[in-house]
């Protein structure tokens, strides 16, 4: 099965030196440079601003590329990090070797890798996103004994010339195909560059936003990973970003995961599904239904679902998508399959039916059962979010659940099975809380949260300040009402946070 899963595996690394990216070495990465002519390696890490950064080396000796992989390069970290004082800025980028993959877009053979950050000490940087999401999984692992899941669904609009044969429905693109879609084929290459430097992909598809405006096509698409390793998750939806720009570029048109295009028109969400593990097997479900456990995550991540906005929300366009009646949430529930709520239940191939069989009456076969696919769904980050740091939250508010006494109460009366936004269930709309309606709100639940990230060091202090303190400084408080029925203003807006993190 492991020799199937290499060979079916599009990531030439695993291909060659035949063994999971999980098990690379220094010396694998090493090995694979020198058989296969690699000229050049990147050293590629995140910055404060979320977008992926680059360092360039050209391979001149076996002594220079030993050396690189085995104490890593420095870089000026206050250019890097505004927290960061220029008198002391020195920090080390150490290779994360089981991030390998070939660089797509190169003109000559080059390998990049992702890095860590370290201080001048060899610690790792405590302020540093990645490593604060690293020990958000290390300490959820050592509290409760299961390991966390997650991935991502990332949604973003592509925009270039309108054609007029076979144009499209304005927002009825979910799942449109060729003709009435016109940029499939650059997410459909994104998909294949994305799995061969690493990322694991469940499916990709054209969405709902799809809209002219002037002599310009806007068309929305999403492509979905596989659950993972919540650090490989992150990873992946970095790695998928920069590959979709990069193309972008090279077809000459627009690639933007802003939350909100124009209003009155779908926007760009970030969905992240999780689940937990013990021992490998799933425990999200329990008959047929969520189990427990499951139940006590949806609590806490609800009880902390407004902080978690200062992550996963960060730019003023973001609180123009947590809007009604715009598949966006905009209050603090959950229920099943229910896109009027902020976590959303969706399906888990746990009915006792033969679906398979029953669309194909031919198969006589046994069709095998696939077990643990159920996920939990939160609905509210977008494209602005510094995806470490929105990942590290949630698992904080995972655990936070987990441990709540009356996490179970808490889901009980948070569960709305309803369209909340039914003029029928107005009385059950009323009594729940709502997300925050502004960054300068969203910082304001942050800080009267924070002893929650806080706790066990995994957020430092002043890594919170530092977010709330940029929250702030948009001054967006009823940035709403004042751009109300303005819309060269919003536009204006709109054009600002265009190319979000």
């Amino acid at each position: 099965m492991k020799e199937l899963e290499i060979r079916l595996n599009p990531n030439p690394l695993v291909q060659f030196l035949k063994k999971p990216a999980a098990e690379f070495t220094r010396q694998d990465i090493i090995y694979f440079i020198e058989e296969n002519e690699i000229e050049m390696v990147n050293f590629r890490y995140v910055g404060e601003d979320g977008k992926l950064k680059s360092l360039n080396f050209v391979l001149n000796s076996k002594q220079h590329l030993e050396d690189l992989f085995s104490t890593g390069e420095r870089v000026d970290g206050s250019s890097l990090f505004s927290y960061i004082e220029a008198g002391s800025s020195d920090l080390y980028v150490i290779p994360r070797f089981k991030t390998a993959f070939v660089n797509p877009f190169s003109d000559y053979p080059t390998l990049d890798i992702l890095c860590s950050f370290y201080t001048r000490d060899g610690q790792p940087l405590e302020s540093a996103p990645e490593y604060i999401l690293r020990k958000a999984i290390e300490k959820f692992r050592k509290s409760t004994g299961y390991d966390f899941k997650a991935m991502g669904e990332l949604e973003y609009y592509v925009v270039s010339e309108k054609e007029d044969m076979y144009p499209g429905v304005d927002q009825k693109g979910y799942h449109e195909s060729p003709p009435f879609t016109k940029n499939g084929h650059i997410r459909k290459e994104a998909m294949s560059l994305i799995s061969q430097c690493g990322g694991q992909i469940k499916y990709g598809h054209s969405e709902v936003g799809n809209f002219e405006s002037g002599d310009m096509l806007y068309e929305q698409q999403e492509i979905e990973f596989l659950p993972v390793d919540p650090q490989d998750a992150v990873d992946q939806l970095v790695i998928a970003k920069w590959i979709l720009r990069m193309l972008g570029d090279q077809y000459g048109v627009n690639i933007s995961f802003a939350p909100k295009i124009t209003v009155g028109k779908a926007g760009s969400g970030l969905h992240i599904h999780m689940l937990i593990e013990k021992d490998g097997c799933n425990i999200m479900v329990e008959g047929e239904g969520l189990s427990p456990e499951a139940k006590k995550m949806v609590a806490g991540i609800l009880d902390l679902a407004a902080p978690l906005t200062a992550f996963g929300n960060t730019i003023p366009t973001s609180y123009l998508r947590l809007v009604p009646h715009q598949e966006a949430p905009t209050n603090i529930c959950w229920g099943d399959r229910n896109r009027s709520v902020l976590v959303r239940v969706p399906l888990g191939w746990i009915a006792d039916t033969s679906m398979i069989k029953n669309a194909n009456p031919q198969e006589t076969g046994v069709i095998p059962y696939v077990p643990g696919k159920q996920t939990v769904e939160l609905r509210s980050g977008d494209g602005s979010a510094n995806i470490y740091l929105f990942m590290a939250g949630i698992i904080v508010a995972a655990q936070h659940g987990l441990e709540m006494p009356d996490a179970l109460d808490i889901a009980e009366k948070l569960y709305m099975d309803v369209n909340i936004f039914d003029e029928a269930h107005k009385d059950k709309l009323e009594k729940l809380e709502h997300l925050p309606q502004s960054c300068w709100e969203s910082a304001d639940k942050l800080m009267e949260k924070r002893e929650f990230f806080e706790k066990n060091g995994i957020f430092p202090a002043g890594t919170l300040d530092q977010i709330a303190n940029k929250l702030k400084s948009y001054k967006d408080k009823d940035l709403s009402e004042r751009l109300y029925g303005k819309e060269e203003e919003l536009r204006e807006l709109v054009m600002k946070y265009l190319h979000c993190q």
